[in-house]
């Protein structure tokens, strides 16, 4: 069987399309964009304008895009610098470059079957099932254009390949490295994601997955086997061996009522110093691909600031982004896969206990929380 990291052929596939979720980058942008991301929830602009604040600390310009540029770029010259003659696309779900016109320019260009990439690297419907909606909805609009039948399919969750996770370990090390030296070796590790309704959670992962229906069913089981990985490696590198750490949660933007992953980041930062459980924090995002907004603003910005108001010290590790680390992961993802559509058997990368993912949604994967829709890429 071979390692998928020695697999050179791209077969079936003549594109890779980088999804991801997209981003305003002027102030006059942002309210349109966030009337993208809400569509269909019935959210007033007033309120949309009072989330826009975040950007407008930023000039109105979100990272995601640069970030997101800077990506594409890397994994070109990664594919070839090995030999890898395969395009590669970007398309956004919310924000230009959009998805459907990412697609427009593949049919144009005469490919007809697509691995895609998406930004997210856990299983969930925010972070998997509904970038595939929207690749439905994509793919109906181009076939009401007349436009030649494309196949897209999503390159599985990456979340413990090592390519994402060794990163993370760097950049945790160098982030208690900026800590004072008397409080570096009782930092504790606070690994930080995007919080998500507790019912979304628990729904998480296939249908078959054991940890469904549990308490944050796949996604938080996903994120733990994450932090437990990087903690661990930590701990090897710098001989620190009772270190503590904690997954938690950011961003919450739902209704109060409705019962959401718990605990907040600055909560948390609050209850250790309460509890005087550590001298020092590193927050370390393992939730997210780059330094986007969510990073920038609710960690860089909220996170810091209620850290300064404690006295406690904190540091931020930098997200995977364009590492070349994980670029050769996402080569190393859709080789494996064009080799599992060609019928080869193939030993796939993974860290930990978990496994690698399935390729293939299962129809009832990560349901819609609101009602049933189309998804691409499902079995």
């Amino acid at each position: 069987m071979p390692d998928s990291r020695t697999l050179t052929d791209p077969a079936p596939y003549d594109a890779l399309l980088l999804l991801s979720f997209g981003g305003p980058e002027a102030p006059d942008e942002v309210v349109p964009f966030l009337e993208n991301v809400t569509r269909g929830r019935g959210i007033p602009k007033e309120r949309l304008v009072e989330v826009g604040k975040h950007y407008f600390l930023f000039g109105g310009v979100s990272p995601i895009n640069e970030q997101n540029r800077a990506l594409l770029a890397a994994l070109r010259k990664d594919f070839a610098g090995h030999g890898l003659d395969l395009p590669v696309y970007w398309g956004n779900r919310n924000w230009a470059p959009y998805l459907v016109d990412a697609l427009r320019e593949i049919a144009a260009d005469g490919h007809r079957r697509i691995a895609v990439l998406a930004t997210s690297a856990y299983a969930g419907y925010s972070g998997c099932r509904q970038y595939r909606e929207n690749l439905a909805d994509a793919l109906a609009q181009l076939r009401t254009e007349g436009l030649p039948e494309l196949r897209v399919d999503k390159l599985r969750h990456f979340f413990n390949h090592p390519g994402f996770v060794e990163p993370m370990v760097d950049a945790t090390l160098a982030a208690l490295a900026e800590l004072p030296a008397e409080v570096r070796d009782g930092a504790q590790l606070v690994f930080t994601t995007h919080s998500i309704p507790l019912a979304m959670a628990e729904s998480s992962g296939a249908p078959d997955d054991p940890r469904r229906g549990k308490p944050g069913g796949a996604y938080v089981a996903q994120h733990l086997e994450v932090a437990r990985l990087v903690a661990d490696a930590v701990a090897e590198a710098d001989g620190v061996a009772d270190r503590g750490w904690q997954l938690v949660f950011q961003s919450r933007s739902g209704a109060p009522h409705i019962p959401w992953l718990e605990p907040d980041i600055c909560e948390h930062l609050e209850a250790l110093h309460v509890l005087g459980d550590a001298p020092a924090a590193v927050m370390v995002p393992i939730g997210f691909v780059s330094d986007h907004m969510e990073v920038k603003y609710d960690l860089d910005t909220e996170a810091v600031a209620k850290a300064a108001e404690l006295g406690l010290p904190v540091a931020r590790a930098a997200t995977v982004g364009a590492d070349p680390r994980f670029t050769a992961a996402v080569r190393d993802l859709l080789l494996e896969r064009a080799a599992v559509e060609r019928g080869l058997p193939v030993e796939r990368c993974a860290l930990g206990a978990l496994g690698p993912s399935h390729d293939v949604c299962a129809v009832a994967c990560c349901p819609n929380p609101r009602a049933p829709r189309p998804a691409a890429a499902e079995r």
